[in-house]
């Protein structure tokens, strides 16, 4: 069929030129004649050699791609702990975590929430009711890889806008980390923050439900992202087709219940209706259960990470994970949670004197000496993390 085309345009470009010869050989006579004669074969044999192509179909994208995820709980900085961390006029807080360190190396994003605010030590150091930490907590953090940080938690004005200035401003120096919920301005607010590891795009948003009684400063909101259905829904909206994942980080719910509340889960169901994919709750500095709502996966409580708390219970906090796979097929791509997780920690508290004595230890390094009866501690907390389901892998 192409040859057949071919061979039609080449008698019709001869044809022209021949019409062109009989004028010419009229108006001109032979000299003429003979160099159109000659113009007609060179266009003849250029088009007789040019090659013919069938158009081709557009080929579209084929591929798998997966990110890993961890997800740790409050980093809660009561006095004794940066008591024990204060080292040669400073602060240190990289020691608690030394046998933390293999179990995050293995995964690609690393999640914690910031409950106590960065204000620094020159703002003036403070533990409870009223916090305010060493900024040196976040370098231990970001030390350890780091990349997804929440700010928005029920004591983030304790310092008021100097303490949340002092903040944004340490995470502003921080490479390759979206920390969200606490922002330098409107614009800085709903500018999406998007990031991509092995061709996933993804997202953290981050609010508080509550204050404790403090007050925003005045035509200031976007310093402190307090929660409301409206404010979330038009942040998710912004980031529709922009991101492949969406990730809320929410400090609700009521401190020392390992029951979600009805608010939490009336929350936790908004959210996977916006298409929320994955949903981090803290604030009751214990564990609470792993869920999933249709394809979204809820956290509601991952307990304290590090804390001067006291009670066992305040002292093991949950190591939630998930696999995040990315699948295209035909240029539409689809986003599947695989192989959710849990594993706990627990923060061991110096005996009644500090120099660097608390030391983080995820359960596979427990033993009785450290802990005694961590089995059934491992047991007891695993049952309320998974809450008795069989999808959530139990780690180690």
């Amino acid at each position: 069929m192409v040859k057949h085309k071919r061979k039609l345009k080449v008698i019709r470009i001869v044809a022209i030129f021949m019409m062109l010869l009989a004028i010419a050989s009229i108006v001109s006579g032979g000299t003429f004649i003979t160099l159109a004669i000659n113009k007609a074969r060179e266009e003849a044999e250029k088009e007789e050699n040019k090659v013919f192509e069938e158009p081709k179909e557009e080929v579209k994208e084929n591929y798998e791609s997966s990110v890993s995820l961890v997800m740790v709980g409050d980093a809660l900085i009561h006095q004794g702990v940066y008591y024990d961390a204060s080292i040669n006029g400073g602060y240190d807080f990289n020691y608690l975590f030394t046998e933390m360190k293999s179990v995050f190396d293995k995964y690609d994003l690393k999640y914690y929430n910031q409950e106590t605010i960065l204000g620094g030590t020159p703002l003036g150091l403070s533990g409870y009711p009223m916090f305010n930490s060493p900024q040196e907590v976040g370098d231990a953090f970001m030390n350890l890889g780091f990349n997804l940080v929440s700010l928005a938690t029920n004591h983030s004005l304790d310092k008021g806008e100097t303490g949340l200035r002092n903040s944004l401003a340490y995470w502003g120096k921080q490479e390759n980390v979206i920390a969200a919920g606490s922002y330098e301005s409107e614009e800085n607010r709903n500018t999406p923050r998007i990031m991509e590891k092995n061709g996933i795009t993804y997202t953290l948003l981050s609010y508080s439900t509550l204050t404790n009684g403090l007050t925003i400063p005045y035509g200031k909101d976007y310093l402190f992202n307090l929660y409301s259905d409206s404010k979330v829904k038009a942040d998710v909206e912004r980031l529709k087709g922009k991101v492949d994942v969406i990730m809320v980080a929410m400090h609700w719910g009521e401190e020392y219940t390992h029951v979600p509340t009805y608010e939490e889960k009336r929350i936790a169901q908004y959210l996977a209706s916006l298409g929320v994919n994955i949903v981090i709750g803290t604030h009751p500095h214990v564990i609470q259960p792993i869920d999933f709502i249709g394809d979204t996966m809820v956290v509601y409580s991952l307990g304290n990470f590090v804390s001067g708390q006291v009670g066992i219970e305040r002292l093991i906090g949950l190591m939630a994970s998930v696999t995040i796979k990315k699948t295209v097929t035909d240029g539409e791509s689809k986003i599947t949670l695989e192989k959710p997780s849990a594993e706990l920690v627990y923060t061991k508290k110096p005996n009644g004197y500090y120099g660097q004595q608390y030391k983080l230890y995820p359960f596979s390094k427990l033993n009785d000496s450290i802990l005694p009866g961590y089995q059934s501690y491992y047991n007891y907390y695993m049952d309320i993390a998974t809450n008795g389901s069989r999808e959530i892998i139990r780690l180690p």
